[in-house]
C-alpha cells in the first residue's frame, strides 16, 4: 500500500511538474504572440522604400545599414534641415491582422511655419519581376483613417507606407521643433516622437540646375482622366476643366523645382487648337484672326497666376514651345517662296506683338523643330540632326525669325535644338543661331569642354534622357541633376514624364515615361506625385545649398566631395575620354562605337546605393553648420 501510494505521488510530482513546464511554455508563447501581434509603426528615411510586406525593396537595401543608425538606435524620427524647403522621411503602418487604424503626424508650431504633408504610397505590381514598388503618392489629411489591407491596393497582409514631407518656411524660426507620428490600432496607441533641427541657412528660390518634364500634346490627359472627358465629352478640350487640369501639372512639377514642356504639334506639323492663335488667309494676307484658347492655356503661365497658390509663390513658367514648325505658320507647300516667307514673317510678328502688349517678357519662346525625315512628314531634320545639309533649314529659320521680330524687342524668342550625333559641328555652324541646346547625354559626356565654352558665349545648354525605372535604386532619379552640377551645364531634360502605361497600378511598367500620375482614381482632378520626383526635388534642394558655398570653397573642390560622397567617384568617372569616332563624320557612326566610347561612366556610375544621395545632402548641411 504504502509502495502504491509512493509510485501514485511520484507520478502526480511529474505530471505537475510537466504541467508547470508546459504552462510556462504557454504563457512565453503567449506573451511572444502579443508582441508579434501588436501593431507598429517603423520610420525610414527617405532613400529607403518599403515593400507591401514591411520589407525594404531589393533595390534600396545597400543603404539599410545607415537607416538603423539613422532611426532605429533611440526610435525617433531625427531630422535637420534649411528654411525655404522640405525635409522627408517614411512611415510604415504594420498591423498583426486585418483591421482599422488611425495615423496622425503633427509638430507643433503656433506660427505655422512648419507644416505637414501626407501621403500614402501606392504599391505598384511590376510584370518584369512580379514585385510590388511604393512611387504614387497620394495625398491624405495628416490625420488618416483607413483599414489594412487598403482596400483598393487589395494585397492580402500588406503594411501601409506613408511619405512624411515637412515643409520649413524661409522664415521659420531657427532651433528644435517636436512633434509626434501616432498609431492608434486594437486599442493600442504607439507613438514615435519626430525631432527636426531648422538651421539658418535658406534655401535658394532658383535652382543652379533647371530640371525639365517634356510631354507631347494632350490627347493624354482625356484617356487619363476619362471620367472627367467623358462628363464633358463635347467641350471638354475647351472648358475651363481642361486648362485648369494643365495649369495643375504645370504647378505639381514646379512645386517640385521643375518645369514641365507640352510640345502642341505632331511629326506632320498638325498644331493642336490650345497650342496655338487661330489663322486665316494665305500669303501676305494671312493672319490671327483669335486668341480665345492660347490665352486662356497660356496666359496664367506667362503672368504666372497659375502659381499664386503655391509655396513657391507665383512667378512665370521660364520656358516654352511655340507651335512653329515647318508646317505652321506658314504652309510648306510654299517653302522656297515668298509666299512662305510672308506667312511666317506676318504671323510671327503678330505674336511678338501680342506677348508684348500682354507683359509676357519673362519667358523664353522657343522656336523647336521635333520632327525627322524618316517620319515622312518633311523632306529633312529638325530633330537630333545628322547631316550637314539639313543646318541650312536652320540658317533661313534665323533669317526669318530676325526679320519677324523687331530688333530690341523685350520678349525673349529663343531658338531651340536638340542635338546628338553631329552636336559638336552645330555648336560651330549655328553659333550666334541656337542658343538653347538640348544634347544627348550620352555623346555630350566627351566633350568636355562643351559646357563651359556655350554658357562663356551666352547659349544655354542642358542634356536629356529619360526617368529611371521604380525597380531601380531610389537614388538613382538623382544621378541626372548631380551629372548636370558636375558638368556645368544648365539644366537635364526627362523626355516624356506623364505616360504611366495602360495599367500602372497592377500591371505597371516600371514608370520610365512618367514622374506623375492622374489623380482620378482616388476623386482627384489633378495629378499627383511620385516618390521619385520627391527625392529629385530634395537633391535639386541640396545642389542649391551646395552652390551658395561656392564663396567659401572652390566650385571645383565642391564638386569633388560630392561625387566622393555620392559614390566614391572622382571628377574624371563623370566624363568619357573623346573616342576616335568623334573625328570621323557622323553619317559613320555606329551604335556599337557609340556603346564602347561610353563604357566608362556607365561602369563607374552605374548602381548607385540607395543612400548615395543622402550622403551628399548630409555633406551640405555640415558645410552650412560650419558656416554658423
Amino acid at each position: 500500500m504504502v509502495v502504491e501510494i509512493l509510485l501514485h505521488w511520484m507520478s502526480s510530482a511529474v505530471l505537475m511538474r510537466r504541467l508547470q513546464t508546459r504552462f510556462v511554455f504557454l504563457f512565453l508563447i503567449a506573451i511572444y504572440s502579443q508582441v508579434l501581434l501588436a501593431a507598429d509603426l517603423e520610420a525610414l528615411p527617405e532613400f529607403l522604400r518599403s515593400d507591401p510586406f514591411g520589407a525594404i525593396v531589393a533595390p534600396d537595401r545597400s543603404g539599410a545599414d545607415l537607416a538603423s543608425s539613422l532611426y532605429g538606435a533611440k526610435h525617433q524620427v531625427v531630422l535637420t534641415g534649411c528654411r525655404g524647403g522640405y525635409v522627408s522621411f517614411h512611415l510604415v503602418v504594420k498591423l498583426p491582422s486585418p483591421s482599422t487604424y488611425t495615423l496622425d503626424v503633427t509638430i507643433p508650431d503656433p506660427a505655422n511655419k512648419v507644416q505637414i504633408d501626407l501621403f500614402r504610397e501606392w504599391f505598384h505590381f511590376t510584370d518584369s519581376d512580379k514585385r510590388y514598388y511604393p512611387d504614387a503618392l497620394i495625398p491624405v489629411h495628416a490625420t488618416y483613417s483607413s483599414r489594412l489591407p487598403e482596400p483598393d491596393n487589395r494585397i492580402p497582409k500588406q503594411t501601409q507606407a506613408f511619405w512624411v514631407d515637412v515643409y520649413v518656411a524661409p522664415d521659420t524660426r531657427l532651433g528644435i521643433f517636436s512633434g509626434t507620428a501616432k498609431l492608434k490600432a486594437n486599442s493600442k496607441i504607439t507613438t514615435l516622437p519626430i525631432q527636426l533641427t531648422v538651421l539658418a541657412c535658406v534655401i535658394p528660390g532658383e535652382d543652379v540646375v533647371t530640371i525639365d518634364h517634356n510631354s507631347y500634346g494632350s490627347s493624354w490627359l482625356a484617356q487619363q482622366f476619362a471620367g472627367s472627358y467623358q462628363r464633358n465629352l463635347d467641350h471638354w478640350f475647351e472648358s475651363n476643366q481642361f486648362f485648369e487640369l494643365i495649369h495643375a501639372y504645370h504647378r505639381v512639377f514646379y512645386e517640385h523645382r521643375g518645369i514641365f514642356h507640352q510640345l502642341g504639334y505632331g511629326h506632320s506639323g498638325k498644331v493642336g487648337p490650345e497650342f496655338a492663335p487661330v489663322l486665316e488667309g494665305s500669303g501676305r494676307a494671312k493672319h490671327i484672326t483669335s486668341w480665345g484658347l492660347y490665352d486662356r492655356h497660356y496666359g496664367p503661365l506667362f503672368d504666372g497666376t497659375a502659381f499664386s497658390a503655391s509655396r513657391r509663390g507665383p512667378r512665370p513658367i521660364p520656358f516654352v514651345y511655340l507651335p512653329i514648325n515647318p508646317e505652321w505658320p506658314a504652309s510648306y507647300e510654299f517653302w522656297g517662296e515668298r509666299g512662305y516667307e510672308a506667312e511666317f514673317v506676318n504671323v510671327v510678328s503678330e505674336m511678338e506683338r501680342h506677348s508684348r502688349e500682354k507683359g509676357w517678357t519673362h519667358t523664353n519662346f522657343e522656336v523647336f523643330f521635333n520632327h525627322k525625315k524618316r517620319y515622312k512628314g518633311f523632306p529633312w531634320d529638325g530633330d537630333e540632326v545628322r547631316f550637314q545639309k539639313d543646318l541650312k533649314y536652320f540658317l533661313e529659320y534665323d533669317r526669318l525669325l530676325k526679320k519677324a521680330l523687331p530688333p530690341n524687342t523685350p520678349v525673349h524668342f529663343v531658338f531651340r535644338a536638340d542635338v546628338s550625333w553631329d552636336m559638336e559641328q552645330q555648336f560651330k555652324v549655328l553659333n550666334g543661331v541656337v542658343k538653347l541646346w538640348c544634347a544627348g547625354g550620352g555623346i555630350l559626356s566627351f566633350y568636355k569642354d562643351a559646357p563651359k565654352m556655350l554658357r562663356n558665349r551666352g547659349d544655354v545648354i542642358w542634356y536629356y534622357g529619360g526617368p529611371p525605372s521604380v525597380t531601380d535604386s531610389s537614388a538613382a532619379i538623382t544621378e541626372f541633376p548631380l551629372r548636370a552640377w558636375l558638368w556645368g551645364v544648365n539644366g537635364y531634360v526627362h523626355w516624356l514624364t506623364v505616360s504611366p502605361g495602360e495599367d500602372p497600378w497592377f500591371h505597371f511598367d516600371g514608370g520610365r515615361t512618367a514622374l506623375v500620375y492622374s489623380g482620378e482614381r482616388f476623386g482627384l482632378t489633378e495629378p499627383i506625385p511620385s516618390i521619385r520626383l520627391k527625392i529629385q526635388r530634395n537633391c535639386l534642394q541640396d545642389l542649391a545649398v551646395l552652390d551658395t558655398l561656392k564663396g567659401r570653397k572652390s566650385l571645383d573642390s565642391l564638386r569633388a566631395e560630392a561625387t566622393r560622397r555620392y559614390n566614391d567617384s572622382s571628377l574624371d568617372d563623370w566624363w568619357n575620354p573623346r573616342p576616335a569616332l568623334a573625328d570621323l563624320p557622323s553619317d559613320q557612326w555606329l551604335g556599337s562605337a557609340i556603346d564602347d566610347a561610353t563604357r566608362h561612366t556607365q561602369q563607374a556610375l552605374q548602381h548607385p546605393a540607395a543612400s548615395a544621395a543622402y550622403k551628399v545632402h548630409q555633406y551640405a548641411l555640415s558645410l552650412q553648420a560650419e558656416a554658423k
